[in-house]
């Protein structure tokens, strides 16, 4: 059960830390002033909850052998993540294309 908990962590983690890199892009890319620095802060604090997922990992990316959370959870959440992530992003991209045409 605690094997369990331990992906459901990492999983709640990489999804996290991902929308805060992706959200903190669009914000600073699109904001001015403040939202600029804003949007610089979630991608910091995104990548920062990355890098200790990583550390999290470390073991599983130091001993090949152990690579059962990396092989069969990690990659595959992560390949799932970024595929619906841009799905969401495509479908929001068509609906503002459309809005702004109308």
């Amino acid at each position: 059960m605690d094997f369990m908990w331990f992906i459901f962590l990492a999983v709640l983690l990489i999804v996290f830390a991902l929308a805060l890199i992706a959200a903190g892009a669009f914000t600073a890319y699109f904001g001015s002033g403040r939202s600029r620095a804003i949007g610089g802060g979630l991608m910091g604090t995104g990548i920062a909850i990355g890098l200790i997922v990583l550390v999290m990992f470390w073991y599983d990316i130091l001993f090949p052998h152990n690579m059962l959370l990396i092989d069969h959870i990690i990659v595959p959440g992560l390949i799932y993540i970024v595929s619906a992530l841009l799905g969401a992003l495509a479908a929001v991209g068509l609906f503002i294309f459309a809005i702004m045409k109308a």
